[in-house]
């Protein structure tokens, strides 16, 4: 453990972040003063100030934490046996215990929370009945170490020990009055409950004592320092420097305690190992850490000001490009998508973090956060609503930054950009007037995540299925789970998939996950063959990526079967295994268009296959119009199947159109369906709601045992008819596609973009590749002469260099990356990148000539 400390420290230091934790106090009074200034920090972070609770804005927060508190303790009063709170049967359920702790603290919160009635604020008799519940559950259902530990050990391991932690801080003061004992009994048991650690503390080398859950676990053990008095000091240190892992950006060809969970280079958030999962995780770690940055401040146990920066970059490159108008996009939320809470909700827990933190920075990093956050206030199309906020102070903090005219509200990111989240598989391509996003999976990224009965038919998710969001538009209305509800699971937007019927985990195994601890490979609910062959399998393809050049990009992903069909040998004989179809897919992203280029497209078991363009939703009583014009020239309006040179799809009734280019393609099937359903098929947790969607489906269709196919289509967002018609003689140029090489160029933008899948020589225009590569390049033309623009990426991860020969005249570097060499070669101008454990970024090169 010595090695793997030295380690740890090492790579702080390097990160800059050790100088965070500053020794501990000298004298046990300043110790003594800073436990104590944590504990206020705490109370004030969830239960607001005199001065913040009497405020108008923070009155629909207290009335909810009155509320609660008041059913909580009804709920107590109508207890039956063996039950804390009527109706929530304990002993063999653990989310019912954690519930149950939750309710305590909801009732201690109201105790310590100014401006809530005073029969509960300041209330002795409320505040021992807590405590008195908190030893009732001890001595009944959590104290004893054989009987606990069943089921999820999230819950005993982080989520128990949240609310006991925070109920005992609330209530602080009370608890060594009347029952003084109880903090170290507490804190031994959640000791021993960190099973997954070492000795009752964390293990970085655990693959559960990572990313989010790692800041949730620390914070925990942070607050349980400062209760335990001065012996908990070092408790609080140890504590911090954990935390500060979470702080360290990966590098995946050095890490630390094998762990790739966290933030990467490119804005990348990955848990799990390898799931995209800004949306979720991210958005729990950024929560937690400026919470604890908050409860910190002013205590000498940190110094908060040296991790801000780095938290910052957080929000500016990996947050802020995944939220369009206000929404969280759903390709990096995992299993949440199947959750009814939107992609708004998700957004404001983001904006209270950003409001926290934006109090910790100063000078210009202050004014684009709080420019931020008016940004998104000002163009959410859901409302923003701060009561929700977990803080009183912080819905204060944010009512005084929307107020303040000094503020200018400001993106993050400019409105035309383009985002290769390489290390997660994911792309974002944004214009003001649509965000386009992308999700694809390798063999280092999960084709999607299933579990607890979350996602039910997640099984393409993955397989380039994408979201086309449009300016303007209420998202809750075309995308949330609602889409996935109603959409057919092979049938997403994007995706290619066989003809066939899939089983959900629970029908294919009666429960949640496949059960066989006997087997060698011992599947139980945490084990690491659950994880890699149910809830998270990845792909088995290696390329997957792109490159950027300035606000445009190129995508490419090899669709592959997922490990478990590799691995099927290894596997049970029970254990349920799917093929995938085939299709090699390139995503050209410009202004206007994105253009996607498919080839190998089929099935090598002879299934039918089908590929669908785009599959979009719409409130059962909007007017939507379909109109296009068939290849031969004649105007077509729709549903129906026909040979099409375009389509337009408009939502006459919210003003939105999509339209849809064939630029190489056979019949289009065009479906327009009400379909409801039960918000329940893709979540079991979720209530039987039944939900009604105008569902758009545009599809093309290959038969059983037909050779593979060729794709060329674009999708061209807010598009009018007369937009669609003149690109009949318009920029787009296919280059070439097929399983070795899918190029295209824009002649209006002076681009050509490429990639290359397999190794040799590549030829498309004057653009010639040597192995597999992601390659844009634009030639711009002037008064002064010609400029040349390029941007070269390895989607394999594995080259160590790229080779570009741009034909013709000879170029002269202008600016290039340092990694980039250009130099003269036959026919040509030869750009050479060193690509040596760049993990996907793109380097680029000006030329001139």
């Amino acid at each position: 453990m010595e090695i793997t400390r030295r380690r740890l420290l090492s790579a702080l230091s390097a990160a800059g972040l050790l100088a965070a934790v500053p020794a501990l106090p000298a004298a046990a009074a300043a110790g003594a003063e800073g436990r104590a200034r944590l504990l206020a920090n705490t109370t004030a972070v969830f239960a607001g100030t005199a001065g913040s609770n009497a405020r108008p804005e923070t009155a629909a927060k207290l009335a909810a934490v009155e509320r609660t508190a008041r059913a909580d303790l009804a709920a107590m009063d109508d207890a039956g046996e063996g039950e804390l709170f009527a109706g929530l049967a304990l002993g063999t359920d653990e989310a019912n215990l954690n519930t149950a702790y939750r309710k305590l603290y909801e009732i201690a919160l109201a105790t310590r929370t100014p401006g809530v009635p005073a029969d509960l604020y300041g209330s002795t008799a409320v505040r021992r009945r807590v405590i008195d519940g908190l030893v009732w559950l001890h001595e009944h259902y959590y104290g004893d170490q054989s009987r606990g530990y069943y089921g999820n050990w999230f819950q005993w391991e982080i989520g128990i020990s949240q609310h006991v932690s925070r109920a005992l801080v609330l209530l602080a003061d009370e608890v060594a009055a009347y029952r003084p004992e109880l903090v170290a009994t507490y804190v031994a048991a959640m000791d021993a409950y960190l099973r997954n650690g070492t000795d009752g503390d964390v293990d970085l080398d655990s693959r559960f004592h990572t990313g989010a859950n790692l800041a949730d676990i620390t914070t925990n053990r942070i607050l349980q320092g400062a209760l335990l008095g001065e012996p908990g000091e070092a408790r609080i240190r140890k504590a911090l420097v954990d935390q500060l892992t979470v702080f360290v950006t990966i590098d995946p060809y050095h890490l630390n305690h094998r762990v790739t969970d966290g933030h990467y280079a490119d804005g990348s958030f990955i848990q799990h190992a390898s799931v995209a999962y800004t949306g979720s995780y991210g958005k729990g770690l950024l929560t937690r850490v400026v919470q604890t940055l908050k409860i910190l401040e002013g205590t000498g146990f940190a110094h908060g000001e040296e991790l801000v920066p780095t938290v910052h970059g957080w929000v500016r490159n990996g947050f802020a490009p995944l939220i369009f108008e206000g929404w969280m996009m759903e390709i990096v939320k995992g299993r949440a998508v199947s959750r009814p809470e939107t992609g708004y909700a998700d957004v404001a827990a983001v904006v209270e973090a950003v409001v926290d933190l934006s109090s910790l920075a100063s000078g210009a990093a202050a004014t684009a956060l709080k420019g931020y956050v008016k940004h998104v206030r000002d163009t959410s199309r859901g409302p923003l609503d701060p009561s929700r906020f977990v803080s009183p102070v912080s819905i204060v903090r944010y009512a005084d930054l929307v107020a303040d005219p000094a503020v200018p509200s400001a993106d993050l990111n400019p409105a035309a950009r383009s985002v290769a989240f390489n290390a997660m598989d994911r792309t974002v391509h944004r214009r003001p007037g649509y965000a386009f996003a992308l999700a694809r999976s390798s063999d280092r990224i999960s084709k999607y995540e299933y579990m607890s009965g979350e996602n039910l038919m997640p099984w393409f998710q993955g397989d380039g299925a994408h979201h086309l969001y449009l300016a303007g538009q209420d998202q809750t209305q075309a995308y949330g789970v609602d889409y996935y509800t109603t959409v057919d699971p092979y049938g997403l937007a994007g995706v290619t998939a066989p003809v066939e019927r899939r089983r959900t985990v629970p029908e294919a195994y009666g429960t949640p996950y496949y059960d066989n601890p006997d087997h060698p490979l011992h599947f139980t609910a945490s084990s690491e063959s659950q994880n890699t062959y149910v809830y998270f399998p990845r792909g088995t393809a290696r390329w997957s990526g792109g490159a950027v050049l300035g606000a445009y990009g190129v995508a490419g992903m090899v669709q592959s079967s997922d490990v478990a069909y590799r691995d099927r040998a290894l596997l049970p004989e029970d254990f349920v295994v799917y093929r995938n179809a085939t299709a090699t897919k390139s995503w050209f992203l410009l202004d206007d268009e994105i253009v996607v280029l498919a080839a190998d497209v089929g099935d090598p078991a002879g299934r039918a296959v089908t590929t669908t363009v785009d599959a979009r939703t719409a409130p059962p009583g909007d007017r939507i119009v379909l109109t296009g014009q068939r290849a031969d020239g004649r105007p077509w309006t729709g549903p129906g199947t026909a040979d099409l040179r375009w389509l337009r799809y408009a939502d006459a009734t919210r003003s939105t159109a999509v339209g849809y280019l064939f630029l190489d393609a056979p019949r289009v099937r065009v479906t327009l369906e009400k379909v409801t359903r039960s918000r329940r098929v893709v979540r079991t947790a979720n209530p039987d709601t039944a939900v009604t969607r105008s569902v758009l489906g545009v599809t093309f269709d290959g038969a059983a045992g037909a050779a593979p196919a060729r794709l060329a289509y674009a999708l061209v967002p807010n598009a009018d008819e007369d937009r669609l018609r003149a690109h009949r003689h318009g920029p787009l140029k296919v280059l070439a596609n097929s399983r070795r090489l899918q190029a295209l160029s824009h002649s209006g933008l002076g681009l050509t973009a490429a990639n290359s899948f397999t190794p040799g020589r590549h030829d498309a225009g004057a653009l010639r590749v040597e192995g597999p590569a992601s390659v844009v390049v634009r030639r711009r033309e002037s008064r002064r002469g010609a400029t040349v623009s390029v941007a070269v990426s390895d989607p394999t991860m594995d080259r160590d260099t790229v080779t570009v020969l741009l034909r013709g005249r000879p170029l002269r570097e202008v600016t290039a990356d340092p990694r980039v060499r250009v130099g003269r070669a036959p026919g040509g101008t030869r750009v050479e990148v060193d690509t040596h454990h760049a993990y996907g970024k793109s380097f680029t090169v000006t030329l001139s000539g």
